[in-house]
């Protein structure tokens, strides 16, 4: 499948509202967002949405960095690896080979964040100074910088990944067909991963029979995903119902309002003109 100029350009206009759409704390640079949006103008809707699905399936364990740790950023397998899974899809790249192939993107991606972030991160002071200069075009054009730096690094991911596809496909037609095989089956795992690390900081002991419930249900039942969690919701309605520590409200008698009253009452009246 061929790109052409007009949705190269469409992709880097996505590419860049969506990178840039992560300061303005919108979730905009989500990889089924960005999935969504390449699967549309690309024409392909099905399969970008699959390939967005499993890339977020993998970032719900990694995508949160622990400690002092950068998580990959979700351009890589939003924009590269949809357009992989999609025109490529005739040389044999699944969406889970696709993400694969796109985790070097993606890395490279976030090291292009922090340089970003680091080269704007000195505008504060210079803005600060350009208010008490009361130079507030300037200081608008440089409170907005850093939108505007990822807007264009954007852009130009958006767009590069669109018109260097020619070179995707001979890259990935010089691979042999059991290491594609191969990115599929490690692609899969991927999104295992991710739930595995999850797991490993929420599970406790009292919740490995639902953990092993919803395995069966998967594994061997073979239920929809929106059925399992439906099964999961009445199981944490019946917990929520018959856990008695949920119900404070119910056993906060007037009494213990009365006394509660009383002490704020109290704590309103003193005098903390001193500061103390």
């Amino acid at each position: 499948m061929e790109i052409s100029m007009t949705q190269a350009l469409f992709i880097a206009l996505t590419t860049g509202l969506c990178y840039s759409g992560q300061l303005l704390g919108i979730y905009s640079n989500r990889a089924l967002v960005m999935s969504f949006f390449v699967g549309v103008i690309l024409n392909d809707i099905p399969t970008a949405l699959t390939m967005g699905a499993i890339a977020e399936l993998a970032y719900m364990g990694f995508g949160v960095g622990a400690g002092g740790t950068v998580p990959p950023n979700p351009v890589g397998p939003g924009i590269v690896g949809t357009i992989m899974a999609i025109t490529l899809k005739n040389q044999g790249v699944t969406p889970e080979s696709a993400l694969a192939l796109s985790f070097p993107f993606a890395v490279l991606f976030q090291l292009v964040t922090t340089v970003l972030y680091s080269l704007f991160a000195g505008t504060t002071n210079s803005a600060q100074k350009l208010i008490k200069e009361g130079k507030f075009k300037k200081f608008n054009w440089l409170a907005n910088l850093t939108f505007i730096g990822f807007f264009i690094t954007g852009f130009a991911i958006g767009f590069f990944a669109s018109v260097s596809r020619p070179a995707l496909q001979s890259f990935v037609e010089a691979l042999p067909k059991w290491l594609i095989n191969g990115f599929s089956v490690s692609g899969g795992l991927i999104p295992a991963i991710g739930f595995a690390m999850i797991m490993s900081v929420m599970l406790e002991k009292k919740l490995t029979p639902y953990v092993l419930l919803g395995y069966i249900c998967a594994a061997y039942l073979r239920l929809p995903t929106i059925a399992i969690a439906l099964a999961g919701t009445v199981f944490a309605l019946i917990t929520y119902y018959e856990n008695p520590d949920t119900k404070t409200v119910d056993n906060f008698d007037k009494k213990n309002a009365k006394e509660l009253y009383h002490d704020l009452s109290n704590f309103a009246e003193e005098d903390f003109s001193d500061g103390i």
